[in-house]
């Protein structure tokens, strides 16, 4: 029986799912079920874990206990509230240990972030819920995986976190009043896809996680497996039953982890394998391979048409100037490779939503109605290498039915964009026809999928950094960074260079010595520079003692967290914050200054274990690209400005992009320790509002930086 106007024995024989290969393992499950948006993913996890008998695992690259997960009335006897339901879920099962594992995210998502989640999360719930915020990785990496795993039985897999601005229905309405944030603050329309899956895969999806949480903490979890366990949500019904599921990851290298690339080299045989279509839905579109792949494609006379779903643009402004940007890049040579006219690149829209739009956050991708991926992967290149990625995936063998459930689920989906029921997607793709032809017949007057133009202004083409900057896809090694950041023309004398060289070596040498084989390094803690602050705190000399410390600890490669956190513990949050923006700022310019008078040849000479921690390449110089840096997590404080400065950027530049990009972190710490401080010591209603007050504050003077 053909299947959407196509027959099997159009369709290529060969396996593609390949454990050691572009999969980890190939593991069987019972049941499995597509959860279309947030609405359907919020109520069949919290139907799952009432039912926990043993463990609930979950990892994830954000989440915020003050979620509400039932939004539409019904009472179920557990609070609404994300952090309030775990609590009690595991409260009244006995036996029941909750661990969470966050990836401890970068300072410039701290006003998007739920502040004190250790506080909340660990310390003021039940005792088996364990909660850590996990840094393990390489610097300006991030955890990315979102998996939920419970009793070892079942498993969600898919793009969505525990987080904010994540619910939505699949109406998608412009103004559903239930569509808030725990401030009670509406946000746009949100897409994205989750993957349930029972037996054997979520098994080994509870190993997976583990081993994360081993790897972050040093602890174990021990497995515990109960075959009698059936925590799969009642509502929830399978789509596929007694398939096989593909686990793919990417992995960096990062001390005794290997690195590993399953998630990209899953998508380039996808791609190759694809006889009649490639339906792909993706929060980004920048990774260098996948363009190639698809371009390959494009070319040949008889290849696949391809379909992409993006959203019509990202979050914030640096999303925008970045990632939005190299998209258009690649979008544009694949037109050009288009020449058989096989691409469409659309994004959802809806009637009301002016100039916002829907966030596509789905990770998805459907060829031929035989393989379907979902998973937390988007479609760039630091997802290809650098953060850690977790995708699922089914291939339908000769089974009608399975081929069928992956052809109804991108029918669902398709439905959905087009505001039309799934059954006349299935009808006009039985006629025979394309996905092409079958979109644009369903498109209506209202074109509730548009066609995504590439337009970028060129003030902002002109200053965006590359992909190595934004969208790294491996940490790089000293030589290429200085290679590719710093001029090749070296204008100072051998002379000029040696002595300046050899200058800098002593100063580092006395410091590291005075550090680490002097009664400085024991009297030089937190408590001793608070100590000290405090006594300067009346002085007239006050300003000179602390930007010195600024200036000394900025040689001394002090983390600069610690020092504007002891500030702001010292002086107060407002003039902690002043005090601190003025010491950050000089101490930059200082070791600027310094890279400045190394100069290139000198630099590439100097230890390179503290270069080596670089993870992304700096890119084309100017404002844009200093403010980038700053807010990004690419490096320690010291290497930052010593490779700045090498480089000869101007000073104007790296003046007012470190300014711009120093000052949110900077007053986000400072806020946050003085809060953090004050609410652990009197936890009082009247602190938690001012908290929120402080919140708000902050949030507005970012968006008015940037």
């Amino acid at each position: 029986m053909p299947l959407d106007g196509w027959a099997w024995g159009d369709m290529r024989t060969s396996r593609i799912l390949q454990p050691g290969q572009n999969c980890w393992r190939l593991s069987p499950a019972s049941r499995a079920a597509f959860l279309i948006d947030r609405e359907n993913y919020f109520s069949a996890f919290r139907a799952a874990v009432k039912e926990a008998r043993h463990s609930i695992f979950i990892l994830g690259w954000d989440m915020d206990s003050r979620v509400r997960l039932e939004r539409n009335g019904r009472n179920d006897g557990y609070p609404s509230e994300l952090g309030k339901f775990l609590n009690a879920a595991v409260g009244r099962s006995k036996g029941v240990h909750a661990y969470i594992l966050i990836w401890d995210f970068a300072m410039v998502y701290a006003l998007e972030r739920e502040w004190f989640s250790i506080y909340k999360l660990d310390w003021r719930t039940h005792r088996r819920i364990r909660f850590c915020l996990d840094g393990d990785h390489p610097p300006g990496a991030s955890h990315h995986q979102k998996v939920v795993v419970i009793d070892d039985r079942i498993a969600f897999v898919g793009g969505f976190d525990l987080s904010k601005w994540r619910w939505d229905t699949r109406a998608h309405k412009a103004d559903d009043p239930r569509r808030v944030d725990p401030d009670g603050a509406a946000y746009p329309p949100f897409h994205d896809v989750q993957l349930l899956v029972e037996g054997q895969a979520a098994a080994d999806l509870g190993e997976l996680f583990r081993g994360r949480w081993s790897q972050a903490t040093g602890r174990h979890i021990r497995a515990s497996v109960d075959q009698a366990a059936d925590p799969w949500p009642a509502e929830v019904s399978a789509d596929l039953q007694d398939i096989k599921v593909a686990i793919a990851r990417t992995q960096p290298a990062h001390k005794n982890l290997k690195a590993c690339r399953e998630v990209e080299r899953l998508y380039t045989d996808m791609i190759a394998a694809a006889k009649r279509s490639i339906y792909l839905e993706n929060q980004y579109f920048t990774s260098k391979k996948v363009g190639e792949s698809i371009s390959k494609r494009l070319q040949e006379k008889d290849g696949p048409e391809i379909i992409l779903v993006l959203p019509l643009k990202t979050g914030g402004w640096l999303e925008q100037n970045t990632m939005d940007a190299m998209r258009t890049s690649l979008l544009k040579g694949l037109q050009e490779a288009d020449t058989h006219h096989r691409l469409r690149v659309y994004y959802p829209s809806r009637e009301g939503l002016g100039d916002q739009c829907i966030s596509v956050h789905g990770k998805v991708m459907v060829i031929d109605d035989r393989v379907v991926r979902v998973g937390s992967s988007n479609l760039s290149n630091r997802s290809m290498g650098l953060d850690t990625e977790c995708d699922l995936a089914m291939e339908a063998d000769a089974s009608t039915s399975e081929s069928q459930a992956i052809a109804a689920f991108r029918n669902s989906l398709l439905g959905e964009h087009l505001g039309v029921e799934p059954q006349r997607v299935h009808d006009i793709m039985n006629q025979p026809g394309s996905l092409t032809r079958t979109i644009e017949e369903l498109q209506g007057g209202s074109k509730p999928l548009g066609e995504l133009k590439l337009s970028t202004s060129s003030s902002i083409e002109w200053e965006i950094p590359e992909a190595e900057l934004a969208d790294s896809e491996r940490p790089l090694d000293p030589e290429s960074l200085m290679e590719y950041f710093v001029p090749q023309k070296e204008q100072r004398t051998t002379l000029h260079r040696v002595i300046v060289l050899v200058a800098v070596i002593l100063l580092v040498i006395l410091m590291a010595g005075l550090w680490h084989w002097s009664p400085l390094g024991e009297w030089l803690t937190v408590d001793r520079l608070n100590d000290l602050i405090l006594q300067a705190r009346q002085s007239a000399w006050t300003p000179v003692i602390v930007l010195g410390g600024y200036l000394l600890g900025g040689l001394m490669a002090l983390p600069v967290t610690l020092m504007v956190a002891a500030t702001a513990l010292a002086m107060g949050p407002l003039a902690g914050s002043l005090y601190s923006f003025a010491g950050t700022l000089s101490s930059a310019l200082l070791t600027f200054g310094i890279g400045h008078l190394l100069g290139r040849n000198a630099m590439r000479r100097l230890p390179g274990s503290t270069l080596n921690r670089i993870s992304r390449r700096l890119a084309d110089r100017g404002l844009v690209t200093v403010i980038t840096f700053r807010l990004l997590p690419v490096a320690p404080f010291i290497v930052i400005n010593l490779v700045a400065g090498a480089s000869h950027l101007r000073w104007r530049d790296y003046l007012v992009g470190s300014a711009i990009g120093l000052a949110p972190g900077v007053l986000a710490v400072s806020l946050l320790t003085d809060r953090l401080s004050e609410t652990l010591q009197q936890p009082s209603v009247t602190n938690m509002i001012i908290l929120v007050a402080i919140a708000l504050l902050v949030a507005g003077l970012l968006i008015w930086l940037v």
